[in-house]
């Protein structure tokens, strides 16, 4: 490049001298002799400034100039003006193609992340200190001591498989107040996502119910009296209702009439609980809920074939479907066509107030994209050569709206391409069983990201940060939102140390949240200990598991050994973070998370009942 920039500067200083002499020296041999040491210092001072000119415009431009330079013919001598402007406009052309270079290089993406990825992006620091600590504590009251007989509380779950999770476990908490026995809760079959799966379809009962028999007794079905099934009160209650709420509004009626069910069972208890109570739900979330063992043998399947493509993966969870996109009033460039597609989804919800897409996206209130999601990995220091599991329902736009982001990471897998229809069959007709395989793959990820804030990214990051802290990627997508818009505005270096800069405290690295802020679901504080402070609940702990002990814990084998007191997990479950600009506060109107009708197209909105649509966009995401 170098010797092809100084054969370029020698032919335009020859060009330029040859050009100078036919103006300034007349024809005549003898005229030429008489006045050539009269013009020489002219032409001497005039070339040195084209050297210097030619030198330094030639350094800025490609090596290979452009063919104008080669072929434009020179200006008729003596006709300087001509020179003047011919050579004007060369410069002006060379500086406009100068800066023309400039721009379509600023913002090149790096293949492996860039310079700027000093840290490994797989790992998180500090995570050895921490381990989960969830028994009961000395004086946490046993079932035998805690129920009443002749007291059952059953409870309706609502929306999809991970806000249906949430209320599971708080519908134990909220048996234990109530010295209840907790008949196995029912799965929501009728409203948005139309699966008729039952609990014992997706999860362990027999589990469920053996390994919390010291703290609550649950039964599987309610017992006759007087030969008759028993006939159950149905009642409501608050959101974020707390103990003396339940023993105020709930207590009186189970001892009038023995038998309770509550309603639409979803963030039906309070965040801020006692550690005890708090312990409690992490021992059903994490410990007593466990997948069925078909669903269970699929998930394996699908990690074990993400690990033979290559040793780490990341496991996106990517909510772009055409009617969650809809219902959060977001706008996403498609123009015309995307506008009337999302007004027609929108009358599906009667009481749908309308919203401004670009305050939506100001206040980090929109999904990022598919092609955003990308570039937010890549500034974070992932190279092209990562794989990806993408775990998504239809995506809008299809293969077009995933096609910036395949460019990014060409290594793009999902449940559909690394399994075949027959594997997938058992599953393939119930959203929440498909949700569950999703759910395990980005369990067992290396990396956990989401574009969303919703009930299963909350739920995975609890997860993931009790059982280890593996990193866990939530956009900051109020602040992220200001870099895409103005990244053409940049290089590509300045972008990517602002994204870094931006997540820090959004990458599920321990202490990333104040504890008892956040929803307890997503940072549940009270079931972490750090070793150097918490040594005696550290010796409790051990001390109750002094044998070895081995059971399932979520897709994987957990033995939990007495060597060096330490525990032992065959698969680590990770950890996560907000991807709100400050920290996260539950909305009172309940936070969930759900999927898409699976293989819904925008068509089909007339199959669709409008009284059974979720609320709130929380609900639209509960998935």
């Amino acid at each position: 490049m170098t010797r092809q920039r100084g054969e370029h500067t020698n032919r335009s200083l020859l060009f330029s001298l040859r050009l100078l002499l036919n103006i300034f020296l007349p024809h005549s041999p003898r005229r030429r002799r008489r006045h050539y040491h009269h013009v020489l210092p002219l032409i001497s001072a005039v070339a040195g400034c084209l050297v210097f000119l030619f030198a330094f415009v030639s350094f800025l431009t490609p090596s290979h100039p452009p063919s104008f330079i080669h072929h434009a013919p020179p200006p008729p001598a003596g006709h300087l003006h001509r020179v003047s402007l011919l050579l004007k406009n060369r410069i002006e052309a060379r500086m406009s193609m100068m800066m023309n270079v400039q721009k379509d290089v600023v913002f090149r993406v790096p293949r492996r992340g860039g310079e700027l990825a000093a840290i490994d992006p797989w790992t998180t620091n500090q995570s050895t200190r921490y381990y989960s600590c969830s028994n009961a504590t000395r004086n946490f009251p046993s079932s035998e001591m805690k129920t009443q007989p002749n007291r059952y509380l059953l409870i309706a779950t609502s929306g999809g498989l991970n806000q249906q999770r949430t209320g599971i476990t708080d519908a134990v908490v909220a048996a234990y107040i109530l010295n209840a026995t907790l008949v196995v809760p029912t799965l929501d079959q009728k409203s948005y996502w139309k699966d008729s799966s039952n609990f014992s379809d997706i999860f362990d009962v027999d589990r469920f119910i053996s390994y919390l028999s010291k703290d609550i007794k649950i039964i599987k079905q309610l017992p006759l009296e007087g030969g008759k099934v028993m006939i159950p009160v149905r009642t409501s209650v608050p959101r974020k209702c707390n103990p003396r709420c339940y023993e105020t509004n709930i207590l009186p009626l189970l001892k009038k009439k023995n038998v309770v069910q509550i309603r639409k069972f979803d963030f039906r208890l309070a965040n801020q609980l006692d550690v005890d109570l708090q312990k409690l739900r992490c021992r059903v979330n994490y410990h007593a809920l466990q997948y069925t063992d078909p669903i269970h043998r699929m998930g394996r399947k699908l990690v074990d074939r993400m690990r033979m493509k290559s040793k780490h993966f990341i496991a996106l969870h990517l909510r772009f479907e055409p009617d969650m996109l809809a219902f959060s009033g977001c706008y996403y460039g498609g123009g015309e066509k995307e506008r009337n597609e999302f007004s027609v989804i929108r009358k599906w919800w009667k009481t749908l107030h309308a919203k401004d897409p670009e305050r939506e996206r100001r206040n980090g209130k929109c999904p990022l994209s598919p092609e955003e999601i990308g570039l937010m990995l890549r500034a974070l220091g992932f190279g092209d050569d990562v794989h990806i599991y993408v775990a998504s329902g239809e995506v809008y736009g299809g293969e077009e709206t995933l096609a910036p982001l395949r460019s990014l990471f060409p290594n793009l897998h999902s449940k559909d391409t690394i399994a075949s229809k027959e594997e997938l069959a058992p599953f393939s007709s119930f959203s929440s069983r498909m949700a569950a395989l999703d759910f395990i793959v980005c369990d067992e990820s290396d990396v956990f990201v989401t574009n969303n804030n919703g009930n299963m990214a909350k739920i995975l990051a609890g997860r993931r940060r009790y059982f280890g802290h593996k990193a866990t990627i939530r956009p900051n997508a109020k602040k992220l939102y200001r870099l895409f818009m103005n990244r053409d505005n940049m290089t590509w270096e300045e972008f990517a140390s602002q994204t870094r800069t931006h997540q820090i405290g959004l990458m599920g690295e321990p202490n990333e949240v104040r504890p008892g802020t956040g929803g307890f679901h997503e940072n549940p504080t009270s079931c972490i200990c750090k070793h150097s402070d918490e040594a005696k609940n550290r010796r409790e702990f051990v001390s109750q598991n002094k044998a070895t002990i081995s059971y399932k814990m979520g897709m994987a084998d957990v033995t939990m050994r007495d060597a060096a007191g330490e525990l032992e997990y065959d698969q680590l479950n990770e950890d996560e973070q907000d991807w709100a600009d400050t920290d996260y506060v539950e909305n009172e109107n309940g936070s969930v998370q759900g999927r898409g009708l699976p293989g819904k197209k925008v068509s089909d909105s007339s199959s669709i009942l409008k009284h059974d649509q979720p609320d709130t966009l929380d609900e639209m995401l509960s998935d």
